[in-house]
């Protein structure tokens, strides 16, 4: 998982984070805890979370 330029720093998605894998200071952070199951793509509003790796 990671977040794209899109996020606005919100931090809607840590509420929905299962796995206490998200944390925010201005922009979101996908840390190593994420077990990519997704429960947070549905919640960000500006669709910035997205599955696989920034290439």
């Amino acid at each position: 998982m990671y977040v794209n330029s899109n996020c606005v720093g919100c931090s809607q998605c840590i509420a929905f984070c299962k796995h206490g894998a998200i944390t925010a200071k201005g922009r979101a952070t996908i840390t190593d805890k994420c077990k990519e199951c997704g429960a947070c793509i549905p919640y960000c509003p500006m669709k910035a979370i997205q599955p696989g790796q920034v290439v």
